[in-house]
């Protein structure tokens, strides 16, 4: 299972990286970023994580696709392995205020959830949208289904669970100077089941027009995860990024 897991994020990134790639630069616009790092002597161990992002602009319409993967395995053993993808689209229907309808699905058998997913709609603001900085805030509501570790390894249906979800997303980008970008997005599921709360800060740094340097650190949380398993996960990456545009 681990391992299809894995070929499914690496096959996801790689479609995902295809798809940016062959697009109309004019339409299409998004970036790749991966990191690798092996160990050998007293400790062995292989890290690699991979992330694609594309965007399309139409009008009054946008639409965004993204997908990564994270696989950590030491002395012999999978200690991490994760992949997740999601899709929006947004109309704006009011000056700075858009509509949004999005999916999003994730398997991190390493957090206590075999995967969870939700579909959601809701609407949204561009509080500040210039060249420099960007502040974006969307609510909404949908539907969330999940499943833990206990029910696939044979236990009964409590471990399955399928609700309504209240959403929100904060995405502030700002460009600190010519080269360096930073960038902090939260994101939050919440229902009775399970709440679900991400936030990634990420600094990049540009060396030529189409590649940069990404340091990011991340932490997800889960408040109800099966028991043996930490509410708590955080990642520090360091990617080299590379720009369709």
């Amino acid at each position: 299972m681990v391992e299809r897991v894995r070929a499914g994020s690496f096959a996801l990134a790689i479609a995902g990286w295809c798809f940016a790639a062959s697009a109309d630069a004019a339409q299409w616009i998004g970036k790749g970023e991966a990191g690798l790092a092996f160990a050998n002597g007293n400790t062995e161990s292989q890290t690699a994580n991979a992330r694609v992002a594309v965007t399309r602009k139409a009008e009054n319409w946008e639409y965004s696709f993204a997908t990564g993967g994270l696989y950590v395995r030491a002395d012999g053993d999978t200690t991490a392995s994760r992949w997740d993808a999601s899709t929006q689209t947004r109309q704006d229907f009011s000056g700075r205020n858009f509509w949004h309808l999005g999916v999003r699905y994730a398997q991190d058998r390493f957090s206590g959830f075999d995967h969870q997913g939700v579909v959601t709609t809701g609407v949204g603001r561009r509080f500040v949208d210039d060249d420099r900085t960007r502040l974006l805030v969307q609510i909404g509501t949908g539907y969330k289904f999940y499943e833990t570790l206990q029910n696939t390894m044979g236990g009964s249906d409590a471990g399955k669970a399928h609700n309504i979800t209240f959403v929100s997303t904060v995405e502030f980008q700002h460009r600190l100077t010519d080269t360096t970008t930073l960038l902090n997005r939260f994101a939050s599921e919440v229902n009775a089941g399970n709440t679900f709360l991400q936030n990634e800060v990420n600094v990049a740094v540009k060396m030529t027009n189409r590649l940069a340097l990404s340091v990011a650190y991340a932490v997800r949380h889960n408040t109800d995860p099966p028991d043996t398993f930490r509410r708590t996960d955080t990642l520090t990456t360091a990617n080299l990024v590379y720009e369709v545009k």
